[in-house]
């Protein structure tokens, strides 16, 4: 058991991946830059401008900044209305509370976006603490959310720590700042990505892990079964 458990939200907590991408792939071909829909998979869950630079290299910064502000508001008006939660989150949470863990959420999205995802998880009363994207200069896989979530939690340490996440960057993320990682398989990449960067358990979607808490069953996958 660890004494704290760090979530990020979209794509782990809420399913909305797809939307994401589709709003990605939309604004970049108004911008007349259109990258396909698996490349923007592949980076999914990367930092927004990082995400630009590698995809588009001849975009200057000025023109990053640009299309960042127009996919956030095509997103907050098109999508971000009719995105869902997955199912299991708040007996996931009670679960760890009932094991002493505390909660955190270390989140790359805006403030106005999490209050949506805050109001469809009703888990509130179960989160200790919460790291925004717009608290920290850069997303994962920088561990600056990672790190903050931990500041804000106060006594957890990072060696006493996991990261549930459903990208390679989350994982990246974690390690970087000395927690141990998990994965879902809810962002579309795939079990070997996951493992590859160091999450020792790797389920389909994040309410499975609450069999590990009940002991009900062991953890789902283990880098060392599915290598």
């Amino acid at each position: 058991m660890s004494a704290a458990y760090i979530f990020d939200v979209e794509g782990t907590l809420i399913d909305c991946v797809a939307d994401i991408l589709r709003c990605w792939r939309e604004t970049l071909v108004a911008f007349g830059a259109p990258v396909p829909t698996f490349e923007l998979q592949r980076l999914s869950g990367m930092d927004g401008d990082e995400m630009l630079a590698t995809l588009v290299p001849s975009l200057d910064e000025p023109a990053r900044k640009k299309i960042l502000t127009a996919q956030g508001e095509r997103y907050r008006a098109v999508y971000l209305p009719r995105v869902r939660a997955f199912p299991g989150e708040r007996a996931l949470f009670t679960a760890i509370k009932s094991h002493g863990g505390r909660i955190a959420l270390a989140t790359d999205c805006e403030s106005d976006e999490l209050k949506r995802y805050r109001s469809l998880m009703n888990v509130d009363d179960l989160i200790d603490a919460i790291a925004c994207g717009d608290e920290v200069s850069s997303g994962k896989p920088d561990p600056a959310l990672v790190e903050l979530a931990l500041h804000h939690l106060g006594s957890s340490s990072a060696a006493s720590a996991t990261m549930i996440g459903d990208t390679p960057f989350d994982a990246q993320a974690a390690r970087s700042a000395g927690a141990t990682a998990w994965g879902t398989l809810t962002g579309g990449h795939a079990r070997s990505s996951l493992i590859d960067v160091g999450c020792s358990g790797v389920v389909a979607s994040v309410g499975d892990f609450a069999r590990f808490f009940q002991r009900e069953k062991p953890l789902v996958s283990t880098a060392s079964r599915h290598r």
